[in-house]
């Protein structure tokens, strides 16, 4: 009889989420209370970034927990009630984020804590030089191609053209970027990002603004200057 594998242990990201997500604190309440910045704090929930101990205890203590505290995991939660949440959106009630690369237009904003990011997304982006450094993020996506030709460089596999109509489904944590096919000025795309993380969508702004910064460097007073707005019907 095969005994199975022992769990590994929780990350200090993955215990920082548990915590924030059982007190029901968004990425920017919590950055509030300990007084690190939303950028920073995302990620440390990705495991992109730790904390030493010393800056741990000043974690603990601005909570107002001990340590084993700070490091105890939350029992599963087995209910799951129907919330009957609903959205109706469309591209003049979208928030309209610019980055060097890509305009993205997030879809059905209102609602908090939801674990798929719908995103409208036009790629002007031709050229891995132009693009950066691959991108990164919790979750899976699903892309569908609306318009022009995309090509998709991943970490670990070969770059692949998508035409209008074709669709692609791939783990967000694996290096990605989306390009606009050389023979086309831009291309347009409906994205769909899904995570446990009932904050991805602070989390994805707070990558658009180290994309825009263009340094991969956290800011540490969070954005300034390109803040998301509502969007508009024009492109």
């Amino acid at each position: 009889m095969s005994v199975p594998p022992a769990q590994s242990p929780p990350t200090l990201g993955a215990l920082l989420r548990g915590l924030r997500s059982r007190e029901g604190w968004t990425l920017k309440e919590m950055s509030a209370r300990i007084g690190i910045p939303v950028s920073t704090l995302s990620k440390i929930e990705h495991d992109r970034l730790t904390l030493t101990y010393d800056k741990l205890q000043q974690l603990g203590q601005r909570l107002g927990m001990r340590m084993s505290e700070l490091f105890a995991e939350g029992e599963e939660d087995t209910a799951q009630p129907v919330t009957a949440r609903r959205s109706l959106g469309d591209i003049t009630r979208s928030v309209r984020v610019e980055t060097p690369n890509y305009d993205y237009h997030y879809l059905c904003t209102e609602l908090r804590r939801k674990r798929m990011v719908p995103v409208l997304t036009t790629i002007r982006a031709h050229s891995s030089e132009q693009f950066g450094e691959l991108v990164r993020h919790s979750g899976e996506e699903f892309l569908y191609v609306l318009s022009g030709r995309v090509v998709v460089h991943t970490e670990f596999y070969d770059p692949v053209t998508l035409e209008p109509g074709q669709a692609l489904y791939i783990d967000s944590s694996m290096g990605h970027a989306y390009l606009a096919a050389g023979d086309c000025e831009k291309a347009e795309v409906l994205a769909v990002m899904s995570s446990a993380e009932e904050e991805l969508m602070q989390s994805l702004l707070s990558i658009h603004e180290e994309q825009r910064l263009g340094t991969g460097a956290v800011n540490e007073n969070g954005p300034a200057d390109a803040k998301p707005r509502r969007g508009k019907a024009g492109r």
